[in-house]
């Protein structure tokens, strides 16, 4: 984890390594940590190699902490599912990426919740599973369904993967076409390469539209005979005008014309398979030309020895039937004879020459003759290619062991056996190397022809090689020095391309295809002013006229590309100069809009943030006010109250007084009336209940200094069992049970009288308002959650319904008359916790019970010190 670098943690915490395996090791998600593996290319990403995972991972996934194997070996079905392409892209977005996923396969079963980021070069997954949660059976479908469904598209993916392979790899042409204008739906990258276009250009539009060059040649009509006739179309060394580079060139192909047709005959299209012939044929033609210059010459050779036979027989004659012209015969012979040899002279100078011309020219030839295929005749640059190996005489086979099973020898056989000329560029053939024998790769240009005798039939092969190795070999190197470029460009995150003095575009890198929306190839050739829009080359055509001058440039600026499209680019000008001349200049474009936006949405903040400020301090003012002229009002009224309550205890106390003494005033007859006694027992319960409500006032007005009380460490479960003490004869009357569940709280931090309060209140009403149908059961129950403290109280008692849990916290509010209380306790219970910043809350049913829960601030509970 080089680059995997842990927050600095506060001077008082520990040392972040020793922090983070802690919390790795407790985390109850799985944390797993992959680093990419890329191709042998070093461009993309083809698997990944878990580094660690941390026990609750190991756990889910039955592995150790470092597996040996690779991601896509542990689980060969990620791929399929896609979980791993969601891993390569979450590690190239840099950004925190979620997933929810089915996956059934691979030993795995669940439904994972996958969140992946990249730190430096290491991928951090956290996720988790719900096998350990019951299925419902409509998740238990859904899963088989999702399986279903994940099989079928691997399998279909499989499927357009191999027939993607056909197309894009086959060593022919292949195209669909479809519809009376011949739309093109198919090319593969070398039928469009034989047309001059791009896939872009040409694919999903009429065949005339995409390559118009073909307009008025022939061949669409020919396909739309294939499509209504059903009868394929061979055609063999067809010409067809072409673009190759900039203009029109004749080339030659031969290629197939066939329907296709679905299961119920229905024609859906025509396919069209081709190869390209042109350099066979064009070089037949000069084997054909060389061949006419060859009889030519012959002729020549043969008329002259015709004259020499004639001139014989006509001596012969003269000599029997003038003999007595014998003298101007001789003479006459003597002349022929001078002419003959002249004759033969030129022929041998004839043949020498042509002797010549075989053996200096700049090939190497061969002649092989018969059906072993014995060479007959090699010219010295031929027989440079083997040097110290006796050819003349010998079979190839025997000659050069090492082709015997090569594809060369059998084109030689097939030439000789079906006279069709075989024409093979670069062809690799492994030749023993002189000294040792090692087989050494070398590379040939190959022309095989046959050769006829007098009377037409076939009696050799006649071979052009020329080796290429060195070329092959250097344009490998050139393109395998422009591949690495290629690949270091296309993998940088800025645009990289090179303009010549024309300002047109001469190479330009993978990103100009997001940019721009097509191909980088398209765009070669074209001059800036179109490629960049006529409002963004505005912004830069200054710096390129100083560029092409010279000048080595850097600068920011905004770039209006198209509509929808602006960027901030940050961006350098290098002169190419050579021989102190620029031919041109590298343009390196990098993407600095987020930057801007955020520099310019932070000045927006800034000055925002300033606006609140100042409205901020004007409302802070205000409320100081506020907050003055509030504390002076409920101080005036905790006074009223407090001093309410004070003055009217003693006039109570009168009445009290007086009514005791009435009653030991009356005659014994009048107290046992029962009218009396009725009327001087309510006199009495209603002084009693004055007597409690004023004092639930003083308590009422003590709320707002008991909000003040500083916090004490308070120990729970003695407080707890102070209470229930209190409360033991009521609960002992009503014959029921309270449990008390107080352990993971020891001690907590509070207010000892309030706390008490709140306790006491609750268990109160539990006992108060219990059910006479069932014994009474309570059960208090404290949790310390972090920085919190939960308090419940739950019984099995009357239960209120959801009108009467409204007024629940009413003060002076009674839901239930059956039993004295004043309404007040309820109310007190909430005033507390809500100034201590805590909820109550309440869920209760009628008759079946009411649970109240009560929880506590971050300073309700203290927790001995981790870093003590």
């Amino acid at each position: 984890m080089s680059d995997f670098q842990p927050p600095v943690p506060p001077p008082d915490l520990p040392a972040s390594e020793d922090l983070l395996r802690v919390l790795f090791d407790i985390s109850l998600n799985g944390i797993m940590l992959m680093r990419p593996v890329y191709d042998a290319a070093g461009s993309t990403v083809v698997d990944l190699r878990v580094v660690y995972l941390n026990p609750a991972a190991q756990q889910m996934l039955q592995l150790p902490e470092r597996p040996a194997e690779s991601f896509r070996t542990l689980y060969p079905t990620a791929e399929a599912a896609g979980v791993f392409a969601f891993y390569r892209d979450a590690f190239f977005s840099d950004q925190v990426e979620r997933r929810e996923n089915n996956y059934q396969f691979d030993g795995l079963d669940g439904y994972y919740l996958l969140v992946a980021r990249r730190q430096g070069d290491v991928l951090v997954v956290t996720f988790s599973d719900t096998n350990d949660q019951p299925r419902t059976a409509i998740e238990q479908a859904l899963r088989a369904s999702q399986a279903r469904e994940l099989k079928a598209r691997a399998e279909a993916e499989r499927e357009r993967n191999m027939l993607q392979a056909v197309l894009t790899q086959s060593p022919v042409a292949i195209g669909v076409f479809q519809g009376d204008d011949c739309r093109v739906v198919v090319a593969n990258d070398l039928l469009c390469q034989m047309w001059g276009h791009v896939p872009a250009q040409v694919v999903g539009r009429p065949l005339l539209e995409g390559v118009p060059e073909l307009r008025g040649q022939g061949f669409t009509e020919l396909m739309q005979q294939v499509a209504r006739t059903r009868q394929p179309f061979v055609g063999t060394e067809v010409a067809a005008d072409l673009l190759k580079g900039d203009r029109l060139e004749k080339s030659y192909f031969n290629f197939v014309y066939k329907p296709l047709t679905d299961a119920d005959g229905a024609v859906l299209g025509v396919i069209d398979i081709a190869v390209d012939v042109t350099e066979q044929v064009l070089a037949r033609r000069r084997v054909q030309e060389l061949n006419e210059e060859l009889a030519a010459i012959n002729e020549e050779l043969r008329a002259s020895n015709d004259e020499f036979l004639a001139s014989n027989t006509a001596l012969a004659e003269s000599q029997q039937t003038l003999s007595d012209l014998n003298k101007e015969l001789e003479s006459r012979v003597a002349a022929r004879t001078r002419e003959a040899q002249a004759a033969y002279a030129e022929a041998e100078r004839q043949r020498a020459r042509l002797e010549r011309l075989f053996m200096e020219a700049p090939a190497a030839i061969c002649v092989l003759s018969g059906p072993e295929l014995v060479y007959e005749l090699v010219n010295p640059d031929y027989q440079a290619l083997f040097p110290g190996r006796a050819l003349l005489g010998r079979p190839i086979a025997e000659a050069l062991p090492e082709i015997a099973n090569h594809a060369v020898y059998r084109t030689f056989r097939r030439v000789f056996e079906t006279g069709i000329t075989h024409e093979e560029p670069d062809l690799l053939i492994p030749i023993a190397r002189p000294g040792d024998g090692q087989l050494e790769d070398r590379y040939f240009n190959y022309i095989q022809q046959a050769r006829y005798d007098e009377h037409g039939q076939i009696d050799g092969v006649l071979a052009f090689a020329f080796e290429v190795t060195q070329q092959v070999r250097a344009g490998q190197a050139a393109d395998a020095a422009a591949q690495r470029l290629r690949l270091l460009t296309d993998a940088l995150p800025v645009l990289i391309s090179y303009l010549d003095r024309e300002q047109r575009y001469q190479f330009l890198n993978h990103a100009y295809r997001n940019w721009f929306n097509q191909d980088p190839s398209g765009l070669l050739g074209q001059p800036a002013r179109e490629v960049l829009g006529k409002a963004a080359y505005a912004n830069v055509q200054g710096y390129i006229a100083r560029a092409l001058a010279g000048e080595r440039l850097s600068f920011e600026t905004r770039m209006p590309y198209r509509e929808g499209f602006v960027r901030h680019i940050h961006t350098d000008y290098i002169p190419d100069v050579q021989d102190g001349e620029v031919r041109g200049f590298y343009s390196l474009v990098t993407d600095i809009t987020d930057q801007t936006r955020a520099r310019e949405r932070v000045q927006e903040l800034n000055e925002e943030l300033a606006a609140i400020n100042e409205e901020m301090l004007v409302a802070n003012e205000e409320l100081r006010d506020t907050n003055d002229r509030l504390s002076h009002t409920n101080v005036d009224l905790d006074t009223f109250v407090y001093t309410a309550s004070h003055d009217l205890k003693a006039p109570i106390a009168n009445i009290e007084g007086l009514l005791l003494a009435l009653d030991e005033q009356l005659p014994e007859p009048v107290r046992q009336d029962a009218d009396v006694t009725h009327l001087l027992g309510l006199m009495r319960g209603s002084v009693d209940r004055f007597q409690r409500t004023l004092v639930h006032l003083t308590d009422v007005s003590k709320l707002q200094q008991a909000h003040a009380e500083p916090a004490e460490t308070v120990d729970l479960a003695a407080l707890v069992e102070a209470v229930r003490l209190d409360l033991a004869p009521a609960l002992a009357a009503t014959h029921g049970q309270l449990v008390i569940d107080v352990a993971d709280c020891p001690t907590v931090r509070f207010s000892p009288k309030n706390l008490r309060s709140i306790v006491y209140n609750l268990l109160s009403n539990a006992i108060k308002y219990h059910s006479p149908a069932r014994p009474l059961r309570v059960l208090l129950r404290a949790t310390c959650p972090p920085g919190q403290m939960r308090l419940e109280v739950q019984d099995n008692g009357l239960g209120l319904s959801d009108a009467q849990q409204a007024k629940l916290f009413v003060m002076f509010r009674r839901l239930h008359t059956h039993v004295e209380g004043t309404g007040v306790g309820l109310y007190m219970v909430k005033r507390m916790v809500e100034n201590a910043g805590g909820t109550i809350e309440v869920d209760s049913q009628p008759d079946a019970g009411s649970t109240f829960r009560v929880l506590l601030p971050e300073l309700a509970k203290t927790r001995p010190s981790a870093f003590a």
